[in-house]
């Protein structure tokens, strides 16, 4: 697994989509602490910011280097290689450079305007999202041997968590909002890591005028603390349910 880590990490540091994305966020990190005033709210934005780019890039990167690499993956399977070294080698290959990307884009901004403790956990957020949807991108890679329908359930899947998830729960609460919904809402917070890495990160900013619904009922039921603790516990179920689904699918599937 350690050759294959290292020939991906070198593949992937190549990419000028990698360089474009780590550009990005500079940018965008840069601008947003330029422009702010660097408090709560600047990192609230930051926040919304890195919850829509995150997994979109980490699940389209993903999703196409797979692809991209289906005729290299066939020539390790056809090695004295295990299948499951083989994808876990482009699965820790692709999200460690991806998270470099992440911590030099993002990092060094923080580092320069806003060291502060909810910050650090904004770039955790981020690394855990990144190795989230790289897992949910290699599981929806891995399910279809067809390009176009394998980046479509990928994109899919993004939209899903990013857009649909929103909009049922908003559904879900004007609907019923005659019944006590503050059990069944976090429950249904549980199934999406986006909405996870946001509420980690309200929690540690503490501030009740922008924590919306979720943020304050996870205060209200765990405290911040605790609140933190559980969210990180989900997402790192998240993180490890679909990679463990991947390569139990990869290593039945005839290529």
């Amino acid at each position: 697994m350690r050759k294959v880590l290292k020939y991906v990490i070198y593949d992937v540091f190549r990419s000028k989509m990698l360089i474009g994305y780590t550009l990005l966020l500079f940018a965008m990190c840069s601008g947003m602490y330029y422009l702010g005033s660097g408090d709560s709210k600047t990192t609230v934005s930051l926040l919304h910011i890195v919850l829509l780019v995150v997994p979109l890039i980490s699940i389209i990167f993903g999703t196409i280097h797979y692809y991209n690499s289906r005729e290299f993956i066939e020539l390790l399977m056809a090695q004295p290689i295990r299948r499951r070294r083989i994808l876990l080698g482009e699965y820790f290959g692709i999200t460690f450079s991806l998270s470099v990307a992440l911590l030099i884009g993002l990092g060094v901004p923080i580092a320069l305007w806003d060291f502060s403790e909810s910050s650090l956990i904004l770039l955790l957020v981020g690394v855990l999202l990144t190795f989230i949807f790289t897992a949910l991108a290699f599981l929806a890679s891995v399910r279809s041997a067809d390009k176009a329908r394998g980046i479509g359930s990928a994109l899919l899947l993004w939209f899903y968590f990013s857009v649909i998830y929103d909009a049922l729960v908003l559904w879900l609460l004007s609907s019923f909002s005659d019944y006590p919904l503050e059990k069944p809402v976090l429950i249904l917070t549980a199934f999406n890591p986006i909405d996870l890495g946001r509420v980690m990160v309200l929690l540690k900013l503490d501030t009740s005028a922008l924590m919306g619904y979720t943020g304050a009922l996870y205060l209200d039921f765990f405290g911040s603390g605790a609140g933190i603790l559980y969210s990180l516990a989900l997402l790192l179920v998240w993180l490890i349910l679909p990679l463990i689904f991947s390569v139990k699918i990869f290593a039945k599937k005839d290529m």
